[in-house]
């Protein structure tokens, strides 16, 4: 007898349906045999599943036992094959009835005594579901709240096979998962965190505030202790909140890479990686033999925030050039090839020496003029190229360690929501979200310039030794600065503002 349930794949960051087919076919030997490009946690199925069955009450006649994913050409890995799995046997055996199993999706990891266990990348499964038709979605109880983020699809939570067979077969009544999205959304802006606490560096807020508005690339100079880590640790909470598509998102890279805290449903704020400088190539962008995402993924829609810049390998800054240009990095494999999205706001800090005094009038500097210039020089051009504001933060004095509080995050937060919202406006009808992506027509048509604005920018160029990028680079930021002050065009004022940022630049 053939029986056959739903169950889905990973690719990427998305799932695809999968069809598991049980034949039990009492002719022959007994054996068991499992097609479909199954890997080894999948064929390791049979052992947890044969168990799981066993001890939950339920015996299998001896047969020939052939199970089959299809599409069969595509790989399957991961334990969220047992489930449907033991649910199949039992179709097939004649326990559960197969019209009772038409339409529904499952997915779960069993143990030997039955008891269902959760998996990654179930909001994946779930949208896939529901594109689908799904009847309904069976998962774990832990992974329920997460898929019945989905709506328009019944999501039902399980804590052992009995108990969904029991459920399938009519014994038991189960209700819906159900999640209220609007506490979800009420913790948006629970950051913990607020700009009102760092003293003095208002230099610095200011070309914050000019990044998060314009979603543009930062990097902080400056000695120790001067709060270039406290600076960047605080820039989510001036970035506008996410939208649901956009949680949507984030929840399903965390989800798919397994580190999404069970205790929430949705990912709503925006996320902050900042990893060691020791972290591989592979770490960065992701990899393995079966890709899995990478920091510049994890901190897709939020901060990436590189401290100690000039210690990371350079291998592991240069792979940063795609995705910080793309919005999108692809990983390669002999067997495949998966892209994950990667659309972050960069945020690095760095010393401007290797002593880190070379910019503090209050400590002497060790360094001699050979080792700033090869420490400073580990950070290619290319690169630099592409982070747009290059900020010099001093140390703070005492009088303003002893001062009043400065702007706070809900101040800054509405002057960058205000400005977002008229980058909206005006791209409307262009596939451009910020000023950080205008490129080619876009910025001639949105970055006009008049003869004393380009006399005033050419002299800038040839003096600073500037490239094409970084000519590009001031006009993004340039727009910014006008789009802040209200104003429809560019001015020598903006530009001259947007050229001060590019401190590594004025260096050269």
């Amino acid at each position: 007898m053939i029986a056959k349930v739903f169950c889905a794949a990973l690719m990427g960051i998305d799932a695809f349906k999968v069809d598991l087919e049980v034949d039990l076919a009492r002719q022959g030997m007994p054996a068991f045999t499992m097609v479909g490009l199954a890997e080894g946690a999948v064929k390791e199925s049979k052992e947890r599943v044969f168990s799981a069955l066993k001890n939950s009450g339920y015996r299998l006649p001896p047969s020939r036992i052939t199970v089959n994913l299809a599409p069969a050409d595509i790989r399957k890995a991961g334990s969220a094959y047992d489930l449907p799995l033991a649910v199949s046997l039992l179709g097939a055996a004649g326990v559960v009835e197969q019209s009772v199993l038409e339409g529904w999706f499952l997915a779960g990891e069993l143990s030997l005594s039955g008891e269902v266990k959760p998996v990654h990348g179930i909001l994946s499964l779930a949208l896939e579901a529901r594109k689908k038709g799904a009847k309904g979605l069976i998962v774990c109880t832990a992974n329920a709240h997460e898929a019945a983020v989905v709506e328009g699809l019944d999501v039902y939570g399980v804590s052992s096979l009995s108990q969904l067979v029991k459920f399938l077969i009519g014994e038991e009544v189960l209700e819906p998962t159900a999640v209220d999205t609007e506490t979800l959304w009420a913790g948006r802006q629970n950051f913990g965190l607020d700009f009102a606490e760092v003293k003095g560096q208002e230099y610095a807020k200011r070309a914050i505030e000019i990044g998060a508005a314009g979603n543009h690339n930062i990097l902080f100079i400056g000695p120790p202790g001067s709060g270039k880590t406290m600076l960047a640790q605080r820039i989510p909470t001036v970035l506008p909140p996410l939208v649901f598509e956009e949680a949507l998102e984030v929840t399903k890279i965390y989800s798919v890479s397994g580190q999404l805290d069970r205790d929430k449903a949705l990912m709503v704020i925006r996320p902050f990686r900042s990893p060691h400088h020791t972290i591989s190539d592979a770490g960065m962008i992701g990899g393995g033999a079966y890709p899995k995402p990478g920091e510049v993924s994890l901190a897709h829609r939020g901060v990436l925030f590189l401290d100690e810049l000039p210690e990371f390998k350079k291998n592991v800054l240069e792979v940063l050039r795609q995705p910080l240009e793309g919005g999108e990095v692809t990983i390669s494999r002999a067997a495949m090839s998966l892209s994950y999205p990667a659309d972050f706001m960069l945020v690095a800090a760095m010393n401007p020496c290797p002593c880190g005094y070379f910019t503090d009038e209050r400590h002497a500097c060790t360094c001699t003029p050979v080792a700033v210039r090869r420490y400073t020089s580990r950070l290619s051009g290319p690169l630099l190229d592409r982070i747009d504001l290059q900020i010099e933060v001093p140390a703070v004095d005492y009088k303003d360690l002893r001062g009043n509080k400065g702007l706070d995050s809900a101040t800054m937060r509405g002057n960058i929501e205000r400005v977002r919202a008229v980058q909206t406006e005006r791209y409307k009808d262009l596939e451009i979200l910020t000023n950080s992506e205008l490129s080619g027509s876009s910025l001639e048509k949105f970055c006009k310039l008049t003869d004393t604005e380009h006399a005033f920018l050419e002299q800038a160029v040839r003096s600073l030794g500037l490239s094409a990028r970084a000519y590009t680079r001031i006009l993004r930021i340039a727009r910014t600065i006008a789009d802040l002050g209200g104003d429809e065009s560019l001015k020598v004022a903006h530009l001259a503002e947007a050229i001060n940022y590019r401190s590594m630049d004025r260096q050269g």
